[in-house]
């Protein structure tokens, strides 16, 4: 079935080797640090990066409410694909999310693909600014491949 007119893409190119960026993507440890907007923390609750793994992040809006993020694994391609369904509550539910990492020399391409149940979502949601969320939280992503 064509996901095409349900999937918001964002296409990153990292200056990271590919393994860095799958670690940065993988552990707990390094989430907390880029898994956000600027300004804001992330407290991991859950982490089980395997098939059928389930994940759950917090984080604390201005308005003093936790932001939830949480989802399973359904794919892991090592050094290549992780997909899972997601709810970012209260803004996003029920969407299933692709991060694909591509090796490029000592680059890695990184394609992310948000798949919503319908168009109409997939519209909605651009209204309320997903490339703006998902662009400043890969802006920390690219940040933080500086700093490991």
């Amino acid at each position: 079935m064509d996901k095409s007119n349900r999937t918001i893409t964002i296409k990153r190119t990292f200056n990271a080797p590919i393994e860095l960026v799958w670690e940065a993507w993988t552990k707990a440890e390094h989430i907390v640090k880029w898994w956000n907007p600027k300004g804001s923390d992330t407290k991991i609750i859950e982490h089980s990066f395997t098939v059928g793994g389930k994940w759950k992040y917090a984080m604390p809006m201005p308005n003093g409410q936790e932001f939830i993020a949480e989802g399973q694994y359904t794919e892991i391609v090592e050094l290549e694909k992780i997909v899972s369904m997601a709810n970012f509550r209260p803004m996003t539910e029920g969407v299933e999310i692709e991060s694909i990492f591509i090796k490029k020399g000592n680059q890695t391409d990184f394609i992310f693909n948000v798949i919503h149940p319908t168009e109409e979502y997939k519209i909605q949601q651009e209204k309320m600014g997903i490339l703006n969320g998902w662009g400043s939280v890969f802006n920390r992503l690219e940040e933080f491949l500086k700093e490991i």
